[in-house]
């Protein structure tokens, strides 16, 4: 189901100047909650980059919010903690001030999807009570926001993950199923809001070709899959191997690429074999969106299209750039969130340039 498919008005030469404010006004909001949701996305990479994602032995929706406030409280979640196996085996040196630390990360990522939730509701019903918001659109809003308390209990099943025994981390299939989950809100989000406001401004940019619109769909895909691959690469803490760049190890494919059985299984919990894929797909993405920035300038795009493949092709240079540095330097805790950060921001660079190729709104011509 198309998510810019709204109610416009019909039968007349222009969409009334209210309808216009009012879309500017729904789109700046959903601009809003997207950029708290890139937060959140930054802050989970830093809490998993830390270890402080298991820091938390509960899951409080509402008590949760507050933070622990007396001596007794932080001892008794002290003790919670000692209980599971990554203190038993990494940190038994940890002192109360130690855990403290790792403690305030998960604290704040905790708070920022709480926060993310009233953002998001509070303008919600009174968009929908003051009619601002199409009528097609509301049950679709309506469910981002029941995705998004989802979300909250997809994050405490990957933190239960690593209460296992002999589990220091959290399962990596979780910790992929957590961000994508969080990647396609954000990326709905920014579609829609993409499509309310490009109906409240003219439609001046001359076609564009067909074939830059494939590439930049494309690129979309490829970087999503990306993304995936590097959500495993982290989930099996990969980064920390194979710190040469562009051969593994002297070789362009790994020794033993591949190895368990079933083959499958290797994409997905073999280091080699993951950090060669996201390796790869990361390159093939650099190249598939550097193409599709040169087709789409020389089809003679201008004005806000031009500018969206330019934006597109810096962000990917500089990403590409982040990504080796991150393996060359055995992930330093700055460069990795940065990274992850950055990709984030080209998954936003190929949506803005993947809508702003599509054909204009079938709706009457705007002032």
């Amino acid at each position: 189901m198309p998510f810019d498919d709204f109610d416009f008005p019909t039968g007349a030469r222009r969409v009334p100047c209210s309808y216009r404010r009012n879309s500017r006004w729904v789109a700046s909001w959903l601009f809003v909650v997207a950029g708290f949701t890139f937060v959140m996305i930054v802050l989970g990479g830093a809490t998993r980059l830390t270890g402080s994602g298991l820091s938390i032995m509960e899951w409080a929706p509402l008590s949760g919010a507050l933070p622990p406030l007396s001596h007794a409280e932080w001892e008794r979640l002290f003790g919670l903690y000692k209980q599971i196996p990554q203190y038993s085996l990494l940190h038994t040196d940890m002192d109360l001030a130690g855990f403290q630390r790792i403690f305030w990360l998960e604290w704040t990522h905790r708070l920022w999807g709480r926060l993310i939730g009233i953002v998001f509701l509070v303008p919600l019903i009174a968009f929908v009570v003051r009619g601002m918001i199409p009528r097609r659109l509301i049950p679709r809003l309506a469910l981002l926001f029941v995705l998004g308390g989802l979300q909250g209990a997809v994050g405490w099943f990957m933190v239960a993950s690593g209460f296992f025994p002999d589990s220091t981390a959290v399962s990596p299939y979780r910790l992929v199923v957590h961000l994508v989950l969080a990647l396609a809100l954000y990326a709905v989000m920014i579609w829609i809001a993409l499509s309310l406001w490009r109906r409240t401004v003219p439609r001046g940019d001359p076609p564009t070709r067909p074939l830059a619109r494939r590439m930049a769909a494309a690129v979309v895909g490829c970087v999503v899959l990306t993304i995936v691959a590097g959500g495993f690469t982290a989930g099996l803490h990969a980064g920390l191997t194979y710190n040469t760049f562009p051969l593994m190890d002297g070789s362009l494919v790994p020794a033993g690429y591949a190895p368990l059985e079933p083959p499958w299984r290797s994409f997905f919990e073999d280091v080699a074999t993951v950090q060669f894929d996201h390796r790869l797909l990361a390159t093939l993405t650099a190249a598939l969106t550097l193409a599709a920035v040169a087709i789409g300038l020389a089809s003679g795009v201008r004005g806000t299209v031009r500018r969206a493949f330019l934006a597109l092709g810096a962000v990917v240079l500089v990403q590409y750039m982040l990504g080796v540095a991150t393996l060359l330097n055995v992930v330093p805790v700055g460069l990795a969130v940065a990274h992850q950060a950055t990709a984030v921001l080209l998954l936003t660079a190929a949506l803005v340039a993947c809508h702003a190729t599509r054909r204009a709104p079938a709706h009457p011509e705007l002032p």
